[in-house]
């Protein structure tokens, strides 16, 4: 609208620490993404003078493996998904699985683990609720000169129910400009049936799913 100006602040915030030896791994990654927008309307006083949150991402993984051979492991993770702005851990989400990880070329790690519980935290119980069923993850980090990207598909499939199962994407690449600065571009999507209905206000069976997104541009620096 051409009375309308706009500011946006955003932070995305990656750090992992892996512990690599020859019989076991142990592999933990933090991933943040938080944007505010303030939308200023000239037509009206009316409007807020507060920034909003629109992004708000929060997610920690730990992945432990005992290795069978080069490419296969037995191991145990533990991955949790919250937002920081708003309702802090309402839903919150926290899977817990034993399975397999398959590393069938450098840089890529496939985690497979039929045996797992996603508990689901919420004031909510008639939407949001725990099951059982197989998480799947696979994750592709690599750096190619000043380049480096990162790409991570997270899944949960629900045994009891389709509608409780739930995916993220997200990506993340960085261009180093000079020293540690460069630019970086973040985007992701996300599908969670639970999560649409209580946005509606709706049964979890009337929920239209629509598809979750968000993106980041700007400077990066890596510690």
């Amino acid at each position: 609208m051409p009375n309308n100006s706009s500011g946006n602040i955003g932070i995305t915030f990656n750090a992992f620490a892996n512990k690599i030896e020859d019989k076991y791994f142990w592999r933990n990654s933090l991933t943040t993404n938080l944007a505010w927008v303030k939308l200023d309307n000239k037509d009206t006083d009316l409007d807020s003078d507060d920034f909003e949150a629109t992004t708000d991402v929060f997610n920690l993984s730990s992945l432990y493996g005992y290795k069978l051979s080069d490419k296969w492991a037995v191991s145990a993770l533990g991955e949790y998904r919250t937002t920081l702005l708003n309702n802090f851990n309402d839903p919150g989400y926290l899977d817990l699985g034993v399975g397999a990880t398959w590393t069938p070329i450098e840089n890529l790690i496939v985690v497979i683990h039929p045996l797992n519980y996603n508990f689901v935290f919420a004031e909510n119980d008639a939407v949001f609720e725990s099951s059982a069923g197989a998480k799947i993850v696979a994750d592709y980090t690599r750096q190619i000169g000043a380049v480096a990207f990162k790409t991570n598909f997270s899944t949960f499939q629900s045994y009891k129910d389709s509608d409780l199962s739930n995916w993220t994407w997200t990506n993340s690449f960085s261009y180093t400009l000079w020293k540690m600065i460069g630019v970086g571009f973040d985007f992701a999507l996300r599908s969670n049936k639970q999560e649409a209905a209580n946005f509606q206000g709706v049964a979890l069976e009337d929920a239209d799913n629509d598809l979750q997104s968000y993106y980041t541009i700007g400077l990066s620096y890596k510690f």
